[in-house]
């Protein structure tokens, strides 16, 4: 059984995916959020789930809220940090500490497109294939060895709010199943790059959105 926290500031709907696969082996032992009205609280709460609010506004600074960050998760003794839209820039000393056992997902086919604004700048340059990806989170922002992507055509008349409801489908499938690869110990980081070891795994990487 490994320890997962997952980290929200809003609804956490990457969140309630990863709870709703009832990953075996995985014990969804807290959601933490840096928000008190961040609505994924109550979500998790019914369900049993432990909660906590960290609010980053009662810190001098990021570096203060991250070692308050980290005392929190540690109670926990987690084994896995799951970034779901937890909207916070990482201090290098918080990253380095869970190395290797910390994911994010961006909606963005990674190396593309980090940062903020993806769905916006992916329609103004007019791509015809966009994407999200999870990750292991490193120092610098929206990088790290890519675990698994999804890809998903952009339609003619596709908007920000459309592409991002049909992202979100994609990243509801493919969070739960890299939070399962890392539970099942199927992840292996050599020389900066993820190895799988499922047979399915191609399958996955080509994600049925494409068309």
């Amino acid at each position: 059984m490994k320890n997962i926290v997952i980290l929200i500031s809003g609804r956490g709907s990457n969140m309630q995916a990863i709870v709703d696969a009832q990953i075996a082996g995985a014990n969804i032992c807290a959601v933490i959020a840096n928000r008190s009205d961040a609505a994924g609280l109550a979500w998790a709460a019914e369900r049993g789930i432990a909660t906590a609010v960290l609010d980053h506004k009662h810190y001098a600074g990021r570096e203060d809220f991250d070692a308050a960050l980290i005392s929190l998760i540690d109670g926990y003794t987690p084994d896995l940090i799951v970034l779901a839209g937890f909207m916070r820039i990482l201090t290098a000393e918080f990253v380095d500490r869970y190395a290797g056992r910390l994911l994010n997902i961006h909606p963005s086919l990674l190396p593309a497109y980090t940062g903020l604004h993806t769905h916006e700048r992916a329609l103004a340059d007019g791509v015809k294939i966009t994407g999200c990806t999870v990750h292991f989170v490193t120092a610098e922002l929206d990088h790290g060895p890519i675990i698994v992507q999804a890809a998903l055509a952009v339609l003619d008349d596709d908007t920000v709010a459309s592409l991002s409801a049909r992202m979100l489908e994609q990243e509801h499938l493919i969070y739960p199943q890299a939070v399962r690869w890392f539970v099942e110990d199927r992840l292996t980081l050599v020389n900066g790059r993820v190895h799988i070891d499922c047979p399915a795994a191609a399958a996955v990487l080509i994600a049925p959105a494409v068309l």
